[in-house]
């Protein structure tokens, strides 16, 4: 991913941390759909949710 591309100069900080959110949004969504897809598991965007049990969730 290059910033170049979802951010600039012109923007406001909030503008860019908005583009920013989204790309990652996207990107995230784009790795779940391949991953299921192809039978595999993608992980999180936050990996500290990979050690958490699901019991303790």
């Amino acid at each position: 991913m290059n910033a170049n591309t979802i951010i600039n100069d012109q923007m406001t900080l909030e503008e860019k941390l908005a583009a920013i959110d989204l790309a990652m949004k996207n990107a995230q969504e784009q790795a779940n759909e391949e991953a299921a897809s192809s039978g595999k598991v993608v992980a999180p965007l936050d990996p500290s949710l990979l050690t958490i049990c699901d019991g303790c969730e």
